[in-house]
Parts: structure tokens; C-alpha cells; sequence
């Protein structure tokens, strides 16, 4: 995608174009670089216009309408020489009335054609040829009752022969053009020296007049035709061009990574729709172009500050806005010049994360598995031993409690050994189309039937054709877990179990928001950041691997889990899936 319009440079493919074409694609650029980059500079990406289009008769046409008026206007100078005192002596000297009557109807025959000119009168060759062949003999005739060669309007004719060889794609029409007008200088100056108006040496610029005539028809024939190839070449060029330019905008507008041009000042000019999406989803692109690199994020305009002073740029992931997935920025110079504009790369680091997350994970899992095995054989002979020490009946009331914490604790670590077994038995999520409210409700449903005791739990969903891809067994552990927790913390905190599920979709984030909201009293802030970590739990009857089992289930399906309180104060776990996911 270089931008060869700057320096005028033709692009490698139209290295071929005659000297003709390359002319008009050089003019073309500099008209196309002033419009981009003159005083109005505008922001928004430099596309050309697209090329009308033409066929060679339209430009014939053009030739055509400029002909028409130059005979009409000629007719009236002729009728206006033989009426004005200053110039009569010069024409129709030896025949007013021919004169007169040659002029009115060569005017007269202007008048169809003026009104023709918004018609493909040009088209047809013969009517072309009518047309000529009329004015030689209007010409002659006028030149014939003026004095032939020495009233000088015989000269006329080259013009007209000059017209016929561009109008007339037809070379041996053109050429009889000539021919004939040649021939009608020659019969007319024969047929004035018999009338003695002149004298034998009338013949030689009659002659030379006639060779001039030949040459104009030879030479302007094949520069009419190359001139024609030209422009013809010049317009298929243009649209290629311009076919180019579009093809290389959708590109850039589709592609994932986000791509912003910015100015030395640090202002925006150009910016395609993911660098919108992840800079700016609230706004649209247009509207964000133009404006300064601080006010989309403060830590990015830094990032390229400090890559501008000192050239060194270690990227470093940051976030736009709370709740927006995390980005990554790279910089690269696009002009070394004074402008020094720099293309800036915006991607969307999650994917990056994830794979993170998901080698360090399948180390884990392998060593978790290995030493969950190994814990499991022991933990089964201790709580074996201590389902046989309750069964004698020499034990004291002592013993028999100690037993039960024993049986109590061995029931808890094989829970954990059981979550870290299920997380090491992970396989890759399979994804799903799912129409998401009815399939919400059966789950609640279901969920609410196995859990066989008195709970509530409202499902606020407003969004009917709702779809989300995602693995529905990997979804049901998640809401299972996270409506365990929500009943839970309701328990404790009104001792009834109530939870409230509601949904909503976030068009400026392009994401399904699902809120899982219980009335327990909340997450202290100091237990936040350790919130989502193994083993981390405020339940004394909790084994602190749910809530991290919920949060790899998420990243594994391209979702996001956080924490997040309401408004009224109330607890909610939201599950985030982005555009990916929908």
C-alpha cells in the first residue's frame, strides 16, 4: 500500500503506458495530492475519485459540439464581412449573391446541428461525412464568389480536413476528406482562370495549398489515434487505480489490527474501524478522526511520546477503559521527512493472554493431575480408617468427634482434589449456537429441580433472538457454580436463597453482558485482587476453587468473569462475551 502520489512516481504496473497516459496519470496525482494535503487538509482516508465512465465517441463528441460552434460562428464573421463597410472589398467581390446565398445556407445548416449536439449525431460515419462534404462546398463556393486563392479562403479548408481526420475514425473516409478538397480547390481555381478573374500562376499555391491539406490529413490521422489509445489507456488505468485504492481501504477497514496514521503533533488523521472499535466503541470512526492521540487513552499518547523522543518502544499491554480488553501498541515511521507521520498498530491482546494461559495451564494441569493422584490413595486409607473408628464400640464421645473432623477435613480435600482433577481433565471448548433466553430459562429450570429445596431465583432477559456461541457444558458450570455462590451468600446474609439473573447487551462494547446478583453482603475490598485466585475463599465450608474454575472456563471460551457491585450495593459476578462470542 505505498502512497506513490507525493512524488508523482507512476506505481510499477504502468510502467508500460505511452508517454500520453502517463501524463495525464502524472496531472491526475498532483490534482489527487493537492486535495489531501493542501491548506484543507481533510481527516479521513485519501481515496480517488472514481472514473467516469467513457467511451472514445464521448470524446469525439466533445470534438464534435467544439466543431459545430466553430462553423456556426464562422458563417456569421462571413455574413458580417460582407456587410461591413470595412471589410466588404474582401469578399464577394466578383459575385455578391453567390456569396450571400453560400453563407445564409452554410448558417442555415449550423442550425440542425446546434440542435443535435445533445444526441450521438457524431456516431455515424456517414452523416459525418454529409456534414464535411457540405462545408467544402460552402468554402469553395464562398472562396469561388471572393476571388479564389487570392481572397485566402481556401485555407479554411484545413481546418476543416483537420477536423474530418479526428471526427472520422474511418482513415480512408478522412483521407477522401482530402482528397476532395483538394480536388475542389484545383476545379475552382481552373474554372476562375477561364473566367480570366485569374491568371496560370494561380495554380502553385493552389498546388501548395493542396499538399498542405494531404499533410495535415496524414499527420493529425494517427496522432488523432494515439491520442484516442491514450486517453482510452489513461481512463482503464484510472479505474484500475481507483479499483486498487478501494480493495486496499476494505483491507485495511476489516483487518483486525487497528491502524491509526498520526502526526508529528500527535493528532489523528486516519483510523480504521477496529482501531475505532478498540480506542473509541462508544463514538463512530468519522466522527474520532482528527482529533488529538490523548483523547482516546492517556497511557497510549505516552507510549508514543516516549517512542518518538527516544526511539526505543518496549510494548507494554494496557487498558482504554474499565471493563475493555486489554491492547498492545506498536509504532512504526511512515516518512522520514519534516511531517514525520507514524502508522501506530493497536491489537487486542487477549488472544495473546489466553495462549499464555492456556500453556501454563496445561503444565499445571499434568503436575496438579500427578499430585491429586497421589494425594487421593492416602486421603482414601485415612477416611477409611476413620469411617472404621467410628464404627467400634469402645469409642468415647472424645474420639468419636475426632473422628468426624477427620471424616469431616477428608471429605473437604478430596472436594479439592476433585476441582483440581476437573481442571487438569480439561478439554478445548466446543462452541455452540445457542438462542440464549430460552435456553437460559431451561437451565434455571433444571438447576432449581436438582437442587430439591425451597429457592428463588428471576431471570431479567429482554432480548428473545438473543444469540451466543459458547460451550453450553462449560456455560452450565459456570452459572452452576456462580448460582451456588449466590444462594449461598443470600442464606447467610437474609436466610432466604435468592439470586437474579439479568442479561444485557453493550452495542457500544459489542458484548452479552450477563449479571448473576445475590443480596449477601459483598467482596471486602482488600479481598479483591485475590478474589479469582485457587484455593481463596471466605466459607469456612468453601474449597476457594470455584470461582477459579469459573474464571478459566470463561478465558478458554473467548468470555470474560469479574466482579462488580451494583448500584444498590448488591454482589454481581458478570460474565462478558465479546463480539467473538456473539
Amino acid at each position: 500500500m505505498g502512497d506513490w502520489r507525493g512524488s508523482l512516481a507512476l506505481p510499477p504496473f504502468l510502467a508500460g503506458c505511452t508517454p500520453q497516459a502517463k501524463c495525464l496519470l502524472h496531472l491526475k496525482a498532483a490534482i489527487t495530492d493537492l486535495i489531501i494535503t493542501g491548506p484543507c487538509k481533510v481527516n479521513r482516508p485519501a481515496i480517488l475519485t472514481q472514473p467516469e465512465a467513457r467511451t472514445p465517441n464521448h470524446q469525439n463528441l466533445a470534438l464534435f459540439r467544439v466543431y459545430v460552434g466553430y462553423r456556426s460562428l464562422l458563417s456569421i464573421v462571413l455574413l458580417i464581412m460582407l456587410v461591413s463597410p470595412n471589410t466588404r472589398q474582401l469578399v464577394g467581390t466578383f459575385n455578391p449573391t453567390l456569396y450571400t446565398t453560400a453563407a445564409l445556407v452554410y448558417l442555415a445548416t449550423s442550425i440542425p446541428l446546434l440542435g443535435s449536439l445533445s444526441t450521438r449525431l457524431n456516431q455515424s460515419q456517414k452523416l459525418m461525412l454529409l456534414v464535411f462534404l457540405v462545408d467544402i462546398v460552402a468554402i469553395t463556393l464562398l472562396s469561388d464568389s471572393s476571388g479564389g486563392m487570392v481572397s485566402g479562403l481556401p485555407v479554411l479548408l484545413v481546418i476543416t480536413v483537420a477536423a474530418s481526420a479526428v471526427l472520422i475514425t474511418n482513415r480512408t473516409l478522412a483521407t477522401l476528406i482530402a482528397a476532395i478538397s483538394v480536388l475542389a480547390i484545383l476545379l475552382d481555381t481552373g474554372w476562375l482562370m477561364l473566367q480570366n478573374v485569374l491568371d496560370s500562376s494561380s495554380f502553385f499555391p493552389a498546388g501548395i495549398l493542396g499538399l498542405l491539406i494531404f499533410g495535415v490529413s496524414l499527420i493529425v490521422q494517427p496522432i488523432a489515434h494515439r491520442l484516442g489509445r491514450a486517453e482510452e489507456l489513461a481512463r482503464n488505468r484510472a479505474s484500475d487505480l481507483y479499483s486498487l485504492q478501494r480493495l486496499n481501504e476494505q483491507i485495511v477497514q476489516h483487518m483486525q489490527t487497528g491502524i491509526l496514521l498520526v502526526s508529528n503533533q500527535g493528532v489523528v488523521q486516519i483510523m480504521n474501524k477496529s482501531a475505532a472499535r478498540l480506542l473509541s466503541p462508544e463514538r463512530p470512526s468519522a466522527v474520532e478522526q482528527g482529533r488529538q492521540l490523548a483523547n482516546y487513552c492517556s497511557e497510549l499518547a505516552y507510549q508514543f511520546e516516549h517512542w518518538k523522543d527516544t526511539g526505543i518502544h518496549r510494548a507494554k499491554p494496557f487498558t482504554v477503559m474499565e471493563g475493555a480488553p486489554s491492547v498492545i501498541a506498536n509504532f512504526r515511521e511512515l516518512q522520514s521527512n519534516n511531517n514525520r507521520e507514524t502508522l501506530v498498530f493497536v491489537e487486542d491482546y487477549t488472544p495473546v493472554t489466553q495462549y499464555a494461559q492456556s500453556l501454563k495451564l496445561n503444565s499445571l494441569s499434568r503436575l496438579t493431575a500427578s499430585i491429586a493422584h497421589e494425594i487421593r490413595n492416602p486421603l482414601g486409607a485415612i477416611s477409611h480408617a476413620a469411617q472404621l473408628l467410628q464404627e467400634s464400640s469402645n469409642l468415647t464421645s472424645s474420639d468419636s468427634r475426632m473422628a468426624d473432623i477427620i471424616q469431616s477435613h477428608c471429605e473437604r480435600v478430596n472436594h479439592i482434589v476433585e476441582s483440581v482433577m476437573q481442571i487438569s481433565r480439561r478439554e478445548p471448548a466446543k462452541p455452540e449456537y445457542l438462542l440464549f433466553a430460552p435456553w437460559l430459562t431451561e437451565f434455571v429450570s433444571e438447576y432449581l429441580n436438582a437442587l430439591n429445596r425451597p429457592a428463588k431465583i428471576t431471570i431479567d432477559c429482554d432480548y428473545r433472538e438473543l444469540l451466543v456461541e459458547i460451550d453450553p457444558e462449560n456455560f452450565q458450570r459456570i452459572l452452576a457454580n456462580l448460582l451456588d455462590n449466590a444462594l449461598r451468600h443470600s442464606k447467610v446474609a437474609t436466610g432466604n436463597e435468592t439470586a437474579r439473573i439479568e442479561v444485557e447487551v453493550d452495542t457500544a462494547l459489542h458484548q452479552c453482558q450477563v449479571d448473576i446478583i445475590d443480596a449477601g453482603k459483598g467482596v471486602p475490598t482488600g479481598d479483591l485482587a485475590k478474589l479469582f485466585e485457587p484455593f481463596f475463599t471466605t466459607m469456612n465450608e468453601g474449597t476457594g476453587m470455584g470461582l477459579y474454575l469459573c474464571k478459566e472456563l470463561c478465558e478458554i471460551n473467548n468470555a470474560g468473569l469479574d466482579y462488580r457491585p451494583t448500584s444498590t450495593g448488591e454482589s454481581c459476578f458478570r460474565i462478558s462475551m465479546n463480539q467473538r462470542a456473539l
